[in-house]
């Protein structure tokens, strides 16, 4: 595990008691003292302070859009992408096996550390202060984030553009199956007549196939 001060830099906070930090980097894998308790306290926090944020960001947001916003927001591919931005995999203290798989980059513990760090700003310091560092570190995906959108299915999002413009429904085809019946891949087409748009997905299962296709129609459809 690196220095910590450049961490603290970047999280915006002086802890008056580190052995907080150091216990919300600790893996399970590392020891006993590790960050699942942090981990749980940070979520709590994270979502009320999410939530305020939206509420106080969209006021004229039903709650169904906050609620599907807020579960964007504190999801794990959110909360990793917030991790690597601030190098959290170089600090994270992790028991020898781990280590050598590569844990530090793994998605899942890097968001249960950022929820720990959360968890322990707020034991350190409180909830105002845990509050202005999840404000800080979730601006930039504040600033941007549009209610109608953001946190919906590519497929969701596709319907919703065609219905809103009158248009009909995209259709799908499967074009290929191919591997072994443990470890398919499927292909499949999504067309969109009214605007003689076609466009292909790849994944391993048709759903996921199906949605790569469709965010790769709508983005041909908004272009």
């Amino acid at each position: 595990m690196t220095s910590l001060a450049g961490l603290t830099r970047l999280i915006g906070h002086d802890f008056k008691v580190e052995a907080l930090l150091t216990q919300a980097l600790t893996h399970r894998s590392h020891g006993a003292l590790n960050n699942e308790r942090l981990e749980f306290l940070g979520d709590s926090v994270l979502n009320c302070v999410i939530a305020a944020l939206l509420y106080e960001r969209f006021p004229a947001a039903p709650e169904g859009d906050l609620s599907r916003l807020r579960a964007y927001l504190v999801r794990e591919g959110t909360l990793s992408g917030i991790a690597s931005t601030l190098a959290l995999g170089n600090h994270l203290r992790l028991g020898e096996g781990e280590l050598k798989s590569g844990g530090g980059q793994r998605p899942s513990m890097l968001a249960d550390a950022m929820e720990a760090i959360i968890g322990a700003v707020f034991i350190d310091a409180g909830f105002d202060v845990a509050r202005n560092m999840v404000t800080r570190l979730y601006a930039p995906l504040l600033e941007n984030l549009d209610p109608k959108s953001i946190g919906k299915d590519p497929k969701t999002l596709l319907q919703e553009f065609l219905q809103g413009r009158r248009l009909g429904l995209p259709e799908y085809s499967l074009l290929a199956t191919q591997g072994e019946a443990h470890c398919q891949t499927f292909k499949v087409e999504c067309r969109i007549p009214a605007l003689t748009i076609q466009a292909q997905g790849e994944g391993g299962s048709r759903r996921i196939a199906e949605q790569q296709a469709a965010e790769l129609a709508y983005q041909k459809a908004t272009q």
